[in-house]
């Protein structure tokens, strides 16, 4: 089994006959899904998508993978392919475009509705190539083959792609459902034609790799929603993902046959939920929806409401309704239902947003106390089925975190496929396809970029770093006047601080140490500021962690008189 070394140097030169994958992200962790692919002086791009902030990158909105490997190559990109509409593979896209406007952009027709939608947010007119499952199209030396699969947004799919140096196989993200809600099953007969003709790599999905079994239908959660209704006596607020088009019609569906009407709550679901419904794939009885604004014209046990927040996002209606700072306010009796899964690293902050919801006497109904919601990606044993079938002969797991990819290599090590075929890879690390074998060859920069409010990539890991030490230690400022000459004290040192819990009073104690350092330097001649501001940082900061066990940032002022 090969895998990634931290010593790994650049690749070498592309050959005519090699071709190139390169994962800029996706490749342990959920989301930032994006992949390069070389050939004959080409590339094709397959998603770029965004990963969400954890709380320990305060400030931060998004996180977009690094597009330093191929900005001075943006006229050799020959396509950009979504596999579907989720945010963690198409958000990334109007960055990219900033660099370059005119990449074709293909996919299916919702995947590119909500592209475009966002696109406009952004002024950005894109060139679009809408393609369905069957399609076959050719961008520069990539012939594509286009599959359908299912997952937990309507119109995903999978891509085959043909070069001279081999066939590889890119899954999306999948599953195999089979009684999916829109009928739209997965095309394993496609996938078994593609095994057939000869697959020389495979990218699937590792998401589920770990979770036994086969994933439960779509099907199974309509009857816990109408049970959820059944037993609500006011208002019923939903909250899940703004591209869950299913989940939206199920709870349209339970809506009508309780006599309810529906109201969406939040900027983006109501931006997916228009478009899905002009393009046919929500179904929206009479006249089921009102405007937010006209609830309170209706009963509490009359009243609906679909919102963002299923994952604690600290600005989206759920969590503000939470914190009471919406305009709808919780209730005593009001039934809350969570109708997603948990992005690993949410628990926190969902738990929060159940927590204040039930302060406020809310029932909330999540994945852990009923069966609200099921996952959109492949269990192990529908993975086990899809490596049968298209039988590889290299496999390379990506979209997952590293025990996810590693539960997806000893599936495809089940089914008889060579361990040294099995490629373990990382953001940046090159796997060229060669003469039927996948194997690493070096490394590029992929690191992650952060997206704060209008700036993109100027925030840094030291940046995050200070601002981690500010929000958990506080800051103490000292400011010191030296004579320019002699480096000589000139009076009192002043301390002023902020969050770092330490009494005013308390200071008496450290200023005449910091007075006996800088007079002890200026004895010895040393008159630079850079090195004052050091003795007063090392002497401060030794104080305060030896007094009360704590590392504030101390920033010391010099001022030269």
């Amino acid at each position: 089994m090969s895998h990634p070394h931290p010593e790994l140097g650049p690749p070498p030169p592309l050959t005519a006959d090699t071709l190139r994958v390169v994962p800029l992200g996706g490749l342990g962790e959920i989301g930032r899904n994006m992949t390069v692919f070389e050939y004959a002086g080409k590339l094709l791009i397959i998603d770029c998508g965004v990963l969400f902030p954890e709380e320990e990158q305060p400030g931060v909105d998004l996180i977009l993978p690094d597009f330093d490997y191929i900005r001075d190559r943006l006229d050799d990109v020959a396509a950009l392919v979504l596999t579907h509409g989720h945010e963690d593979h198409i958000g990334a896209v109007p960055f990219l475009l900033r660099e370059r406007a005119d990449i074709p952009l293909v996919g299916s027709r919702l995947t590119l509705a909500l592209l475009s939608a966002k696109l406009g947010e952004h002024r950005i007119k894109p060139e679009t190539v809408q393609v369905e499952e069957g399609d076959r199209r050719s961008f520069g030396p990539f012939d594509l083959e286009f599959l359908a699969v299912n997952h937990s947004i309507p119109d995903a799919l999978a891509v085959a792609v043909r070069t001279g140096a081999g066939t590889l196989l890119h899954t999306g993200d999948f599953k195999m459902d089979q009684l999916p809600l829109d009928g739209r099953l997965t095309d394993l007969a496609g996938f078994a034609r593609l095994g057939a003709e000869g697959v020389d790599l495979l990218l699937a999905d590792s998401t589920n790799a770990e979770v036994p079994g086969f994933v439960t239908s779509e099907r199974d959660i309509s009857p816990v929603i109408d049970k959820v209704f059944d037993d609500a006596g006011q208002r019923i607020i939903v909250a899940c993902f703004a591209s869950h088009v299913h989940r939206v019609q199920q709870v349209l569906d339970a809506a009508k046959a309780h006599g309810r009407k529906v109201a969406f709550v939040g900027r983006s679901m109501v931006r997916n939920m228009n478009i899905a419904r002009d393009l046919g794939y929500l179904t929206v009885p009479g006249d089921l929806l009102v405007d937010v604004k006209n609830l309170d014209d209706l009963r509490p046990d009359e009243a609906v409401l679909v919102s963002t927040g299923s994952q604690g996002e600290p600005m989206s209606a759920l969590t503000r309704m939470a914190n009471r700072d919406h305009q709808i306010r919780i209730e005593e009796g009001d039934t809350v239902l969570l109708a997603s899964s948990l992005i690993p690293g949410n628990e926190n902050s969902v738990n929060r947003v159940i927590n204040g919801l039930t302060r406020w006497g809310a029932k909330v109904v999540h994945k852990g106390n009923a069966l609200v919601h099921v996952s959109g990606h492949a269990s192990a044993g529908e993975l086990l089925y899809v490596h049968n079938m298209v039988r590889p002969r290299n496999f390379m797991p990506v979209h997952g975190e590293w025990r996810h990819m590693r539960a997806h290599a000893n599936i495809a090590a089940l089914t008889g496929l060579e361990r040294d075929r099995i490629v373990l890879a990382e953001d940046g690390v090159v796997v060229d396809l060669h003469k039927g074998r996948a194997r690493i060859t070096g490394k590029v920069q992929a690191g992650y970029v952060y997206v704060d409010g209008a700036s993109v990539g100027d925030v840094t890991e030291s940046a995050l770093k200070d601002r981690r030490i500010l929000g958990e230690e506080g800051f103490i400022s000292v400011i010191v006047a030296v004579d320019s000459t002699s480096g000589k004290i000139v009076g009192e040192p002043e301390i002023h601080t902020r969050g770092a819990g330490i009494d005013a009073d308390a200071y008496d104690e450290v200023i005449p140490k910091i007075q006996e350092s800088l007079e002890r330097a200026a004895s010895d001649g040393i008159t630079d500021p850079t090195q004052l501001r050091q003795l007063v940082r090392r002497g401060v900061g030794r104080w305060v962690n030896e007094t009360y066990r704590r590392r504030p940032m101390i920033v010391p002022v010099i001022v030269e008189i």
